[in-house]
């Protein structure tokens, strides 16, 4: 029996990225998280941006560049999360450990399409 569940990947990574920048709007104000905050809004939003041109690609050699990219992203977006500091709020903290599975998730998504494309 095939999988029912569909994923829209351009609409998950842009749910990645507007959870990302409402994270970063709650975050302590430090100069750490500033500077911090700004690499992760970057990185987030390039993971969305790449797969929609992914699915633009000219060629199958483009298209797995693209997704290759999608993947350096989810991980930098990972080692941003990381290195944010939330303080002892709980909500930030769960909202930080959501983040850090997601782009986790979807940098093994974009790892297996390259898999499956090469």
């Amino acid at each position: 029996m095939p999988n029912k569940k569909t994923y829209d990947l351009e609409k998950r990574t842009y749910e990645f990225a507007r959870r990302v920048r409402e994270f970063v709007q709650k975050l302590p104000k430090t100069m750490a998280n500033s500077e911090d905050g700004k690499q992760l809004v970057r990185s987030s939003g390039s993971v969305g941006a790449n797969y929609i041109e992914a699915n633009e690609a000219l060629s199958k050699k483009d298209f797995c560049m693209r997704i290759k990219i999608c993947r350096k992203e989810s991980k930098e977006s990972y080692y941003w999360i990381s290195l944010i500091e939330v303080g002892t709020d709980q909500e930030r903290r769960s909202e930080k450990e959501d983040l850090v599975r997601e782009a986790t998730e979807l940098t093994k998504i974009f790892g297996s399409i390259v898999v499956k494309s090469a």
